[in-house]
């Protein structure tokens, strides 16, 4: 009786009681295990919600797979704020630095659409403009542009080398 969970844990704070634990504890593997697994993997997004997939057979094996967090949850994390703001076109909650764009555009990028590490930024830029979040003080439409006329190749051209 092979078998498949999927859960949502805290990056690298996952543990055996809900909603892994009952999950778990039909099948054969050991959630001690699965749980110390999940933690190494997900440390790296401490405490943002991570989709985590358990793929576990008859005889006690497991493998897990990883998944990222969306690129809202990433932005709140790495910006400091919990919930975006309710008119993001007048009132900003929060104000990311470039680097932090780029942190968030490599984490994100193998989900994303984009080719490039420039394109992945511009997506996380336009998560920016709906949860108000200004990027170096400037509105997000602004710095989306500042992007595409090739002000910030620099930050983003090892990536788009590749």
């Amino acid at each position: 009786m092979a078998g498949t969970i999927e859960v949502l844990v805290p990056g690298g704070q996952a543990n055996p009681g809900p909603p892994l634990g009952p999950e778990l504890g039909p099948t054969p593997v050991d959630v001690q295990a699965v749980v110390s697994q999940i933690n190494e993997e997900t440390a790296a997004f401490d405490g943002t919600e991570v989709p985590v997939t358990v793929e576990y057979d008859d005889d006690g094996s497991f493998t897990i797979e990883v998944g990222v967090p969306p690129t809202a949850e990433l932005v709140k994390d790495e910006a400091g704020f919990d919930t975006g703001s309710g008119e993001p076109q007048e009132n900003f909650v929060a104000d990311l630095t470039v680097e932090q764009v780029k942190q968030i555009a490599d984490q994100k990028h193998s989900d994303l659409l984009s080719y490039d590490l420039k394109n992945a930024a511009k997506e996380v830029v336009g998560t920016c403009t709906s949860l108000g979040v200004t990027i170096e003080g400037e509105n997000p439409r602004e710095f989306k542009q500042r992007i595409d006329d090739g002000e910030y190749d620099d930050v983003f051209a090892a990536e788009a080398e590749a």
